[in-house]
């Protein structure tokens, strides 16, 4: 075993990291990211040939990606407390700049503004809102019960602060548009200020208010619409995706078709990111997708028995909004590609193709790991 390397007495960074961090987290993650250099080779190969690239540029490109975010998540879990909440913040406030301009010289794709070019490089800066956002949120929300300097523009209402900060960013997300995103961000938000102790009141006022929020939705936004009435009378409209999607699991029935054998990614333009869930489907099998649900469920089980434990009320609040989201993207992207709700362009964390997504999860779950670390004992 690995820990047979290290002593308990070890005083070394990566010793005392090592029995602080909670391994079977990790383990976990790591496990993620492998299957996702996995279905690279499967999902990705045929899009980059539709694309007039070889074959395999892709996967290359993928896998490049991999070893920096792997190196991401250690390093952000390795780092002092303090100095990864002062970088959510600075992350944050970055993203948030970005955000804004995103939806006036943003790059459109499919009609919606959500990447920008940043020094030659497309970037998507909703992807690095989302786990920032919590640790902002988080702190924001514990203010009230903290011993720290005040701060004059806190003073007022720390719960008020962090809805004005949420009603910002879903603005901008809603400009681009990302649906998709904004509920998870909402999602996440919404557990934290349940969790801060927002009366019943409140929280059903917010709640019909997100309600709202979903029939406009329908009505303002026509792919929304679309989708939905998809959903709800199969002949509504074109269900190409969603069709090809259940056949490639009904193909794949128990154990699969075998590595590289599927064909049904050849009918998915999404294969390598909204519908990767499908395609492992019809290579591995039924017992392959049950093993990748029970990874995602014992993550987000491991982080949120952490929370428990936790007596430090900053790192509870962000560890439940960092497992929230987690949960909730990774919940989106397999019912949909299951049909159980409507079709969203959402990616499955660690699995789909994409560099903003790869990164800002990585950085998201580096933070998870040092907040965990944190609970296990480790003193700064």
């Amino acid at each position: 075993m690995a820990s047979s390397f290290f002593s308990r007495t070890d005083t070394s960074l990566i010793g005392r990291w090592w029995w602080a961090v909670d391994r079977w987290m990790l383990l976990g993650l790591c496990l993620l990211m492998g299957i996702g250099c996995i279905l690279s080779f499967s999902g990705t190969p045929f899009i980059a040939k539709k694309l007039g690239l070889s074959s395999f540029y892709m996967v290359e490109k993928q896998l490049l990606l991999f070893i920096p975010s792997f190196f991401l998540m250690v390093g952000v879990s390795m780092l002092p407390f303090s100095f990864v909440k002062k970088l959510s913040f600075w992350i944050f406030g970055i993203s948030l700049f970005f955000l804004i301009l995103t939806p006036f010289w943003g790059i459109e794709i499919k009609g919606a503004r959500r990447w920008i070019n940043i020094l030659g490089f497309s970037l998507q800066p909703s992807e690095f809102i989302k786990p920032t956002f919590s640790i902002v949120s988080a702190w924001i929300l514990n203010y009230a019960d903290s011993d720290t300097k005040k701060l004059s523009f806190l003073e007022f209402s720390p719960r008020l602060f962090s809805f004005a900060l949420y009603v910002v960013i879903v603005f901008f997300l809603l400009l681009e548009p990302d649906l998709g995103m904004t509920f998870v961000v909402s999602c996440a938000w919404g557990v934290q200020i349940f969790l801060a102790g927002l009366s019943f009141l409140w929280v059903f006022l917010i709640a019909l208010l997100a309600t709202c929020g979903l029939f406009l939705a329908y009505f303002l936004f026509p792919h929304v619409s679309h989708r939905i009435d998809r959903f709800l009378d199969p002949e509504a409209g074109d269900r190409y995706q969603i069709n090809h999607s259940l056949e490639a699991f009904m193909n794949g029935g128990f154990f699969g078709l075998g590595p590289g054998e599927g064909v049904i990614k050849k009918h998915l333009p999404d294969a390598h990111s909204d519908f990767i869930f499908a395609v492992a489907g019809e290579e591995f099998g039924l017992l392959f997708c049950l093993l990748i649900v029970g990874i995602y469920a014992f993550i987000i089980f491991r982080s949120f028995s952490d929370t428990l434990k936790s007596s430090n009320y900053f790192i509870f609040l962000s560890i439940c909004g960092l497992s929230t989201q987690f949960g909730i993207q990774a919940l989106v992207n397999m019912a949909s590609s299951l049909h159980l709700i409507p079709t969203k362009g959402m990616t499955l964390p660690f699995l789909s193709y994409g560099g903003s997504s790869l990164l800002a999860l990585s950085l998201g779950m580096g933070i998870l790991l040092n907040f965990t670390r944190k609970r296990l004992g480790y003193s700064e």
